[in-house]
């Protein structure tokens, strides 16, 4: 699933970004709620995890905003907030569901799922990606290509993921580092460049046509076109 995570709190955002990703979710977490709006132009998301308490702008405001702009994607809020009357005010604002801080992930991983399994609107992402004979499903996690296994590391199950959302378009390492690692993380651009020679290693040897290219100067894209590149 690609999830918009919405908290103030740095070591909560990191650690839920961190959990989350181990669990093969893509994660892009933001700490200021004024640039949720960024975020939401640059890419489509499966569900948003809202914290209700936010100093410069509450979740139950973007939720009711993400809402009335007809913006039917899945929303989680997170909250200490667990009187009856506040639930029922978070659900009548347009959440989906509500989970009171603090929570077990075990929890929180089940009612993503379950989000995710009765949600299922037109632009939901499916669970299976097929690109130029490479098929990635994020539930069993298997990854083939023309029906031969491929085995990944969880990152690099993650960083296929990415690259086949967003297949024929350009990424950055920048871009990369922030979606599959994660803003905190400390990695350099050039340990994504190692990642990227592995990852095309065990995907394109082997095989007469390579998907992933280096586009020089800006970053990779994963393509079924024919393109004179190199790492």
């Amino acid at each position: 699933m690609h999830i918009l995570l919405i908290e103030d709190d740095s070591k909560l955002g990191a650690l839920v970004q961190y959990k989350l990703s181990r669990e093969y979710h893509t994660v892009d977490w933001v700490s200021d709620p004024e640039l949720v709006d960024d975020y939401l132009k640059k890419s489509r998301y499966d569900l948003y995890i809202l914290d209700w308490m936010m100093p410069r702008k509450s979740g139950l405001e973007i939720c009711k905003e993400l809402r009335s702009r007809n913006d039917a994607t899945p929303i989680l809020m997170l909250t200490a907030r667990d009187a009856v009357p506040d639930r029922v005010l978070g659900l009548n604002s347009g959440a989906d569901d509500y989970l009171v801080k603090p929570f077990a992930f075990e929890e929180l991983f089940a009612r993503i799922h379950a989000l995710g399994r009765r949600n299922r609107l037109p632009d939901y992402h499916e669970d299976v990606y097929t690109v130029g004979g490479i098929t990635l499903n994020t539930l069993t996690h298997e990854v083939t290509r023309e029906g031969v296994p491929i085995a990944l590391t969880k990152k690099e199950f993650q960083l296929l993921a990415f690259m086949m959302r967003h297949a024929g378009r350009t990424i950055s390492r920048e871009q990369l580092l922030d979606h599959v690692w994660g803003v905190d993380a400390a990695i350099t651009p050039n340990a994504v460049d190692a990642a990227i020679k592995l990852l095309r290693k065990k995907v394109d040897d082997g095989f007469a046509q390579k998907l992933i290219h280096n586009v020089r100067g800006f970053g990779y894209r994963l393509s079924c076109q024919e393109e004179n590149d190199h790492v």
